[in-house]
């Protein structure tokens, strides 16, 4: 069930009537089945496939807490990561190594006897099996106690509002928050909705309309001019920004209305002035796992240059994996990896101080323009479906902004229609969400009642009006 289409519009408030109308003792239960139905709304039978991690890392969890040696626990643990690492290695990437088999034993003059298979994979696959990674994980780390109640550790995965598209829990924030009663607050519920609206907005008013151009442009790139391809790589920074933060909003909003808090997944990325600085703030759920359950068990920054380099370049390879079984990927990641390496490599004193001088501050707009640009340079390739289309995407952008430069006169006669429409939505875009979401917390809006029905009406009439009458599927829906 996507969250921008009229089935959800009637499922979610039935749930908010019948959860505040249920005793607490049955809310988890009523939570269960309404995530369960929210899944199953997509492919029926993918729920077997959840139900099957489930059980297993229920008993593996409790399994670990009872093992009287480290030893023990260990394969617990072992077991439980091979369950789910095993579903993303048949679902996800099983074609993917299949195929590269194949091209590398047909090199050789080889058959690969090894059979394709004709499987589908499970919409949100890789979040809700980190997020049950992360149970087994802490309960091994004894940061957390093992869950109990089948039904609650259950709900914990299945959660409809994170569920397929995360943010990507920790137990010890949501399990406890699931126990807990929850009262009907009007403020509460308020800024739930407020922070729903915003989320609607950001994907079908303007995430689904960039779609539209950037679509056209990347989907044969060998038909497009130089020019949509430079202005739909930066619109598909947007059009991603809108859609995966829009997506979290709606997640994060539903969620408050509910009395349950999840964790805030984005924090104004674009304004980042470093690739590290970025990464704090893009789908920050998913930077921090990589960071506690492989970086740092990795050995971090603690182990000498040199390996501190190689893990680094381990962690944004192995991000790029998690997001698609695509060479493209691969690059994706591994050009983060280079740009935090060089960022690294640097001398100290091209680091960004803080300072109360007029010089800092150009510095520091000089180094969001530098981070911007290597972040729409990465997204190339989590655009395009193969790795040749992104270098011959890059080499196009590279020769025209080289004729600005040489030809500025030519080139803005021959490119003043996109240079004024695609100018237009920039400065909507930077107004309404760098500058906005930066300064505004959107649930914190108002509190007067006046202020509230005026933001309601307001996003409703904009989301009917500008919105994209069809339901585009969320990006990272298919991660």
């Amino acid at each position: 069930m996507l969250f921008n289409s009229l089935a959800f519009l009637i499922f979610f408030p039935i749930v908010i009537l019948l959860y505040f109308l249920f005793p607490h003792k049955y809310r988890w239960l009523l939570l269960l089945i309404a995530s369960v139905f929210f899944y199953m709304f997509f492919i029926p039978y993918f729920i077997l496939i959840l139900v099957g991690t489930i059980l297993v890392d229920y008993f593996a969890g409790i399994l670990i807490e009872k093992s009287k040696t480290k030893s023990e626990k260990r394969w617990w643990l072992i077991a439980s990561l091979i369950a789910n690492i095993g579903c993303l290695a048949v679902f996800k990437y099983y074609n993917f190594a299949n195929d590269n088999i194949s091209a590398l034993m047909q090199f050789f003059g080889m058959k690969n006897p090894i059979p394709f298979l004709s499987i589908i994979l499970p919409i949100g696959l890789s979040f809700h099996t980190f997020q049950a990674m992360s149970y087994t994980i802490e309960v091994y780390r004894s940061n957390f106690k093992a869950e109990k109640h089948f039904g609650y550790y259950a709900l914990y995965v299945l959660y409809f509002p994170q569920l397929v598209a995360g943010p990507i829990e920790r137990p010890q924030n949501v399990l406890p928050q699931l126990h807990q009663p929850v009262l009907w607050n009007n403020e509460r519920i308020i800024s739930g909705f407020r922070l729903v609206l915003w989320g609607l907005f950001k994907k079908v008013v303007i995430a689904d309309r960039l779609s539209l151009f950037v679509g056209n442009a990347y989907t044969l790139p060998h038909e497009s001019n130089p020019s949509q391809l430079l202005f739909a790589t930066y619109m598909f920074a947007f059009q991603i920004y809108c859609d995966f933060s829009g997506y979290s909003d709606i997640a994060i909003g539903s969620s408050r209305i509910l009395g349950i808090n999840l964790m805030k997944n984005f924090n104004n990325p674009y304004i980042a002035t470093s690739i590290q600085d970025f990464w704090r703030r893009w789908h920050i759920s998913l930077s921090t796992w990589f960071r506690d359950y492989l970086y740092i068990p990795l050995g971090g920054s603690k182990k000498g240059k040199n390996k501190y380099l190689l893990n680094l370049l381990i962690i944004f390879v192995v991000s790029g994996v998690w997001h698609g079984a695509n060479w493209t990927y691969v690059v994706w990641g591994s050009l983060h990896a280079i740009f935090q390496i060089f960022t690294v490599l640097l001398p100290k004193r091209y680091s960004l101080i803080k300072d109360e001088s007029k010089l800092y501050y150009f510095k520091k707009a000089f180094y969001m323009f530098l981070t911007f640009q290597a972040v729409c340079l990465a997204w190339v390739f989590f655009r395009v479906d193969t790795v040749s289309n992104g270098m011959f995407i890059i080499n196009e952008i590279l020769f025209f902004v080289k004729d600005i430069f040489i030809h500025p006169i030519t080139f803005a006669g021959k490119c003043y229609y996109n240079i004024a429409s695609i100018g237009a939505i920039s400065w909507l875009l930077i107004i309404s969400l760098l500058i906005f979401e930066s300064k505004i917390d959107i649930s914190k809006l108002s509190k007067s009642s006046f202020g509230n029905y005026a933001f309601f009406i307001f996003m409703i009439l904009i989301i009917s009006i500008l919105g994209k009458s069809t339901q585009e599927m969320f990006i990272y829906f298919q991660f």
